[in-house]
Order: structure tokens, then sequence, then C-alpha cells
């Protein structure tokens, strides 16, 4: 049995009351706010605007809307009462979308937009804008004469970040928390004009960051445009073994131009991960691990781990070595896992609880073993030593995966995960708003109702 896709028109919704599930008027829908998003997908709706009785404009999520039916909202009956405060981010569907100008794609003939349609997904409380009402020919008002018709999103140009000529400056402004896999999706997704000024007003430690989650095209792109000595300070900034791997797909002479301008140290891991096969443990490898000797403390080693910008795989456990203590180092002697840091008093010398049992891997290690390796002994992470006994970095199961998936995984929406949206972290700790941008929402929705409500109305729909 098909399943019934409930679906409104904003005209409908505007200035109707909302009740809580008692009865009890909360207040009246005056706007709606949506998240407009690049290449070209039709907008996600986060919530409403609801005008309360003390006249005082709130912001009421989506995820707290359980019906809308017969020229009311329903809504789980929590409201927040803090007063709404439009964000860089996002759209009011009333105040910003209707009377606007847009452009037909098959045509380029221009229309008014005079009524947006929102969709309820199936399964999930999210709703999107997926149609349009437009009248051809000048002038918004339904005075006005001229063919009116109804468009699929996807079918008008004129909505989006990249035609109305928002600065670079301000796209970043817009997704500045967003995780740097969310910003790869985005940038990905931008034409390459706008890729690059966007790549050009990152810092370099943000640009690196983004990069590393690219798909390989994406990143020689950006990276061809950028100054020589911009390149080679955002190749540092990357993970060494990132940094080998974007390195490898450039023309000799311009991957030596670069090396020469990085910072000797810097340049000398990245040639030497570039020494080794790409599917093997020394070329999978970074070079950065958190390397101890075995008179430092449990307390030195938590002091490290809690480092930031270590990734979770990276910190997942230290690697104790005889001096030096950069790679390659002195003889490898064992590895300490973060738990068993956690349960041992701080003074306590890593040499004596270091773990030794287990072989670490050589450098030509196929990918195939690693990946036994790390599946057979429960790891996150793996040593990578020499023949000589020193160690030469660690192999983390993110780069594994980086090499098992299809070539192409990058290049799908957020790498292909189900029902997340890139702008889904872009409220990590703001207010209510939050809940309407990440998915797994709790219960179904109870709107099914409101295909009715969407059924006649004006403008001939």
């Amino acid at each position: 049995m098909a399943v019934v896709t409930p679906r409104v028109f904003v005209s409908h919704l505007s200035g109707i009351a909302v009740f809580d599930p008692n009865g009890d008027q909360v207040g009246r829908v005056r706007d709606l706010v949506a998240m407009l998003r690049v290449g070209g997908r039709p907008p996600r709706l986060l919530g409403l605007v609801v005008e309360v009785i003390s006249r005082r404009r709130i912001f009421l999520p989506m995820t707290r809307v359980t019906g809308v039916e017969s020229g009311q909202v329903i809504t789980t009956g929590v409201v927040n009462m803090r007063r709404f405060e439009q964000r860089a981010s996002e759209t009011l569907v009333l105040g910003e979308l209707l009377d606007r100008r847009v452009s037909i794609v098959e045509t380029g003939e221009e229309v008014t937009v005079l009524d947006i349609g929102i969709t309820q997904l199936p399964a999930r409380r999210d709703w999107e804008i997926d149609k349009v009402f437009v009248r051809k020919g000048k002038g918004g008002t339904l005075r006005r004469r001229g063919e009116t018709l109804t468009l699929e999103w996807s079918q008008v140009t004129g909505f989006s970040l990249e035609e109305h000529g928002q600065s670079a400056e301000s796209l970043l402004a817009t997704f500045e928390q967003l995780h740097p896999a969310d910003l790869a999706s985005v940038l990905h997704h931008l034409s390459p004009k706008r890729r690059a000024e966007v790549a050009a007003a990152l810092d370099d430690d943000r640009l690196a960051d983004v990069l590393e989650e690219l798909p390989e095209d994406d990143q020689i792109e950006i990276l061809g445009k950028l100054q020589d000595e911009r390149a080679a300070d955002v190749l540092e900034a990357m993970d060494p073994d990132d940094a080998a791997d974007l390195l490898s797909e450039l023309p000799e002479d311009e991957k030596e131009r670069l090396l020469t301008l990085m910072k000797p140290s810097d340049a000398a891991d990245v040639r030497r991960l570039m020494s080794y096969e790409e599917r093997t443990a020394g070329g999978l490898m970074t070079t950065e691990p958190i390397v101890l000797g075995a008179d430092a403390t449990v307390a030195d080693a938590l002091a490290r781990v809690r480092d930031p910008d270590l990734s979770p795989a990276l910190a997942a456990q230290v690697y104790v070595c005889r001096p030096p203590d950069q790679t390659p180092t002195g003889k490898y002697l064992g590895v300490v896992h973060f738990q068993r840091l956690l349960r041992d008093p701080p003074f306590t010398l890593v040499g004596a609880i270091v773990e030794s049992d287990l072989p670490p891997l050589p450098p030509d290690t196929p990918l195939p073993s690693v990946t036994s390796y790390l599946a057979t002994y429960n790891m996150v992470a793996a040593p990578v030593v020499d023949e000589s006994g020193s160690l030469l970095g660690a192999v983390t199961v993110d780069d594994v995966l980086d090499h098992l998936l299809p070539e192409d995984w990058r290049e799908t929406d957020l790498h292909g995960a189900p029902g997340v949206d890139p702008g889904a972290h872009m409220a990590e700790g703001g207010d209510d708003r939050a809940e309407d941008r990440v998915n797994g929402h709790t219960g179904g929705a109870q709107g099914s109702s409101a295909a009715g409500a969407a059924g006649g109305g004006a403008h001939g729909r």
C-alpha cells in the first residue's frame, strides 16, 4: 500500500492556531524557518515562528509538531519561550521567499513566487520544501493577470546561496560550526569559482582539515588555485599521510616545488611516506602518533591524549619507545591503551604498564593483512615498525576504511550517511533549533491528515 506523504502550502499555515495536546492554545503561526542548501537540494524546514499569547515570537521546532490538520497545528506541549532570533543561515519562508522573482530552469522565464509547498519526509518528523507555486509575468499579487503553475523546487532557480551572490565570508559564517567532513560535502557541491573563493577565505588549519575529506579531484583543483607558499603551508597543516597521498597525484615538477617550499622536517615525513607502496602499512600510516619514553608517567600520557587536534583513533593509545621520540624512533617497546591509563595512578611510569605481546606491523604489510590485524586484535590503530625495531608510525582504522570503500565514496552526499544533512551540526550547543538539524528522532509523525489541508485552497492547487 503506497505511503501518502503529507503536503501543505504555507499560505494555509499563516496565522493558524497552535495547540498543545490538551487543546489549550499556545499561539499562532507567523512564519516558517527553513535552511537553504547548496547543490539545488530542497531546503530543510527547521520549524515555525509562533506568536504566543504575550505577543512574544518564539521558535517551535518541527520535531515538536505532531499534527497539521484542519487549520491548526498540534504540538507536543513542550515549548521553549526564548524569543526567536533569526540566524544568518536561516530563511523565513513567508517573509523572504514569497513574492521573490525567480526563473524557470527549462525556459529561463522569470516568474513570481506566490506560495511554497512543504512536505513531510516518510517515516520521519523532518519536513522540506518541495513545491513552488508561481505566476508568470510581472508582479506578485493575485489581482495581476498571468498563468499560474506549480513547479518542483528543482525546476526553479534563484533561491540558492550561490545565485544570490553570497560572499565567501558570509558563506563561511553560515557553515562555521560544521564538521570538516560536512563542510567538505558543501564545498564539493559548489561551483569551482565559489569553491576557490571559500577555500581562499579559510585559514590554513581549517582548509587542511577540509581537504583531507574531499575527493582527490577537488583536492587537486583547490590546491592548484592557491599561491605556492600558501599551498605549502596547507600541506604542512595536513596529516602527513594525507599530504603524501595528495602530492602523489601531482605532476613531478609541481610536487617537488611544493616539497621544497615546505619545512624540511614536514617534507621529510611526506617524502618517507611516498617511498612506500600506497596499499601497505607504510603507505597508510601517519608519522605523528603519540610517542613517549619509558620514564614518562601516566599523567604525561593523559596530557598528550587530551590534545583536541588528535583523532580518536590516534588518541586511543600511546607508543612507548627509546629515544629519540620522533619517528623513526629508537627501539619500539610496546603500547599503552587509553583504558589502561585511566586505571593506573597518575605517577605510574608507562614503562611499567607497557603491553608488548602484540607483534607490530612491518611497513610492507599489505592492506588485507592490516585489516585482518585490526579486526583480530580489536584495535583502532596499529604500530608500524621497521627491521631495526624503530617505530615508523601508526596505521589507524580510518585510513584503512578510506582504502576499503569505493573510490567515489567521498562524492556522495555527506559521504553517503543516510538521512544526514550537511547543516546538521550548525546549532550545536544552541537553542532548540539544533533538534531540527539532526536525525534519529524518536516517534512517528502524526500529521497524516495534513494532506487534506492542502487538498484545496487558493491558486487552483
